[in-house]
Parts: C-alpha cells; structure tokens; sequence
C-alpha cells in the first residue's frame, strides 16, 4: 500500500479548500492502492521556522518539528491542494515545505491547484513546481484545475466536478502509483540495495573509480569517476 498524505493549503476560516480536498480524497479512496492522511495544514500550527539548524540536516530541536517531522516521513508520496494568492501559492504551504529536507525528498507529488479566475490557479502551482523540485520531489506532470471556485464550482460545500477533472484526477492516480515504484529505489538505505551498487576499488590517495558488478553483460565496460557514473547508480 502507498501512504499517501493529502496537504490543504489554504488558510481562510472560510476556505474552500475544505471542499476540494473532500472531493480529492473521496477520489483517492476509489484506487485501492493508497491509505490517506489527511493534513490540514493550517491544523498542524507550524510557528514560522524557528529552528537554529539548517533542516537539511535533520537535527530537529523542537517538539513540533520532530511530530512534523514524523508524519511527513511516514508517508511515500503527496497530493498538494493548493489556492492561488496573489499569482503565488500560500505562505503556510512554503513554511510546511521549509521546516524539512530529508523526509520530502524522492517522494512524488501531485498538484490540484484552484482560484477564483479562468486560470484556475495554475500560476501558483507553477510557481510551487521548482521549490518541490528543490527538495527533491517529483511534481507528477498530470494535474487538476479547478477555475471559478467561488462562482459555479463548488455548491453548498460540494464540488461539481467536471469530466476533466475526474479524468485528470485517474491520470494524477496513475502517475503517484507508477512514481512511487521507481522512487522506493531511490529512497533504499545503501545496504538494502545490495547488488545493484558497484565496487569502489583503488588506494589511498587515488582517484576513486567505479566498477559495475559482473552481470554477464559487457565486462569492458567501466565508469572512471563520479561524473561519469551512469544515472540510478549510488
């Protein structure tokens, strides 16, 4: 099973967001492939980073950072819900995404973006991309956009979706099962990938150099150093 944490973004008291993620989560809930959490942000009251390390380090000094700490490592993939403020994303969701580093990263990430306006908050899921590229996330291309929030999309606390939004949400689906197979890889403890590694050889002092391990295929065949060592190898 995928453990897979839905973020509302949104920050009003009066938040449509609210009505968005039910319709995303009711959505999720039809691929038996995933077990959801749901996180609120706003619920969680993050104070505005406050911790004297740099997060890549995982040295989380305050409580509220190691239970935050906790729940996003405990997850293998995201679904950020996102409004848009002012052509941006909300200052919560960048605070949530600030405190950490290691627990974000190699996990993918879909993006269901909303506004009041035709664009349908696609300006800040675009500006959300590269800061979840930064933390070495993977935005799954495919997306929800949801136009007109405040005018005909949501009804009486009920989104009415249209087909290009469930057709979008499948596509979302599809791509957090496909990514999270792949990524499971990336995220492995080095001693848990075993003979998918190479063998460092050489002496103190040298230049380190990269063997592939015999697999019956081309024995010529050698990487001679760490810019030259081929993608998905550690």
């Amino acid at each position: 099973m995928i453990r897979l944490a839905v973020l509302n973004a949104a920050t009003s008291p009066n938040r449509l967001g609210n009505h968005i993620t039910d319709w995303v989560i009711d959505r999720l809930g039809t691929n038996r492939a995933f077990v959801i959490d749901r996180i609120d942000l706003r619920d969680v009251g993050l104070p505005l980073f406050d911790e004297p390390d740099l997060p890549r380090y995982g040295r989380h000094r305050h409580e509220h950072t190691r239970r935050w700490a906790r729940r996003i490592d405990a997850a293998d993939a995201f679904v950020v819900v996102s409004p848009e403020y002012n052509r941006g994303y909300s200052a919560l969701l960048k605070n949530a995404l600030d405190y950490l580093v290691q627990e974000w990263a190699f996990k993918p990430v879909g993006i269901v973006s909303y506004g009041s306006g035709m664009s349908g908050g696609l300006r800040g899921a675009e500006a959300l991309r590269p800061v979840l590229g930064a933390l070495q996330m993977y935005p799954v291309r495919e997306m929800v956009v949801v136009p007109f929030v405040t005018e005909a999309a949501v009804r009486e606390g009920t989104l009415e979706a249209s087909t290009g939004m469930v057709e979008g949400m499948e596509l979302i689906m599809d791509a957090l099962v496909r990514m999270d197979a792949a990524m499971h890889l990336l995220r492995a403890p080095d001693e848990e990938l075993g003979e998918q590694q190479g063998e460092q050889t050489g002496r103190d002092g040298d230049e380190t150099r990269w063997q592939p391990r015999d697999s019956g295929t081309d024995a010529d065949w050698t990487a001679t150093s760490a810019l030259e060592r081929p993608p998905g190898f550690v």
